[in-house]
């Protein structure tokens, strides 16, 4: 199909028709020589590029919404749509880490201080908010403790690595909330993913 949305809307009414105990769906972009594999039961999303050299990509998503997102991003522009998309990792096998371990990994990986307000940015974009004083950066808002582990992971170890402050959430706020005082190079990021 040439457009995204009408692929991803014809994608969206294939997947609600889809027996239950479908295990894995992939889709095929045969001219790119790219294809999106969604593992239904354990949250896992392949996206696997054929070009020279071939690449592919894997990823544990802890939100099962997350694996249709990941079709939008993937008709829209194919393997790089999804660079911004969460940890990816290179082995399938990483993925069987805990999700801490997953988030302590990535995090280790990134040396340089524009990579890490990128990621730190990507996190953001996908659960945060500025709080209404505009003074906070909020990670994980509304989000309980037990819900992404991984991301949450990485966050805490970036936020160190770049001398962020991170402060106490306020009262009421939920338990898995990461609060972190203004910055200019954050302040930079989010107008970027706003």
């Amino acid at each position: 199909m040439g457009d995204p949305q009408e692929a991803y809307e014809a994608f969206s009414a294939f997947l609600l028709a889809a027996p239950e105990d479908a295990e894995t769906v992939t889709i095929t972009d045969d001219s790119a020589r790219q294809r999106l594999v969604l593992r239904l039961g354990p949250g896992v999303i392949s996206r696997i590029d054929e070009a020279d050299p071939a690449r592919s990509a894997h990823l544990k998503v802890d939100r099962p919404h997350r694996l249709l997102t990941s079709t939008m991003l993937f008709f829209e522009n194919g393997y790089a749509g999804l660079d911004h998309f969460g940890q990816w990792f290179a082995d399938l096998a990483d993925l069987d880490a805990a999700p801490e371990t997953r988030g302590a990994a990535r995090a280790a990986a990134i040396t340089t201080e524009a990579a890490a307000i990128d990621e730190v940015g990507r996190i953001w974009a996908d659960s945060g908010h500025v709080d209404p004083s505009d003074r906070y950066y909020v990670f994980f808002g509304s989000h309980g403790v037990d819900d992404d582990r991984a991301d949450r992971a990485e966050l805490l170890q970036l936020i160190e690595f770049l001398g962020l402050e991170r402060v106490d959430a306020p009262a009421g706020a939920a338990g898995g909330e990461v609060w972190v005082r203004s910055d200019p190079r954050l302040d930079a990021e989010s107008a970027r993913w706003s």
